[in-house]
């Protein structure tokens, strides 16, 4: 399974952005699916997560009511629409897949596979 990300970019504190991560290799319509992130100097941290159908979805409290997590299975594709963007999201974004049946993961430890990741940056 390959994951890359797209989407990043340098936008202005309040402005919004859309990440996608194209998944290749085998279809992930089974898999659970989510976004973690790194800022510069910090621990890796669970941004959201989504289940299989979209019919679950976990948020971290920080972006929680600002981002969204969502995805199309015809496309193989995971989405994360980030609004009111503030400096603090400020990060390398990662995409992630998890195994079919498992959980909607928060810790970096029980990722199955990760992207490369895409530089978000949010000035003041």
């Amino acid at each position: 399974v390959e994951l890359v990300e797209s989407g990043g970019g340098l936008v202005q504190a309040g402005e919004s952005l859309k990440l996608s991560c194209a998944a290749s290799g085998r279809p992930l319509s089974s898999y659970s699916m989510g976004w973690f992130r790194q800022a510069s100097g910090k621990e890796r941290e669970f941004v959201a997560a989504i289940n299989w159908n979209g019919a679950m979805t976990d948020y971290s409290a920080s972006v929680k009511g600002r981002f969204t997590i969502s995805r199309d299975h015809a496309k193989n594709t995971l989405y994360l629409q980030m609004n009111s963007l503030k400096p603090e999201d400020t990060a390398v974004y990662y995409c992630t897949a998890n195994f079919p049946g498992s959980h909607l993961a928060r810790s970096g430890a029980e990722i199955n596979y990760w992207g490369q990741g895409t530089q978000v940056t949010v000035s003041s």
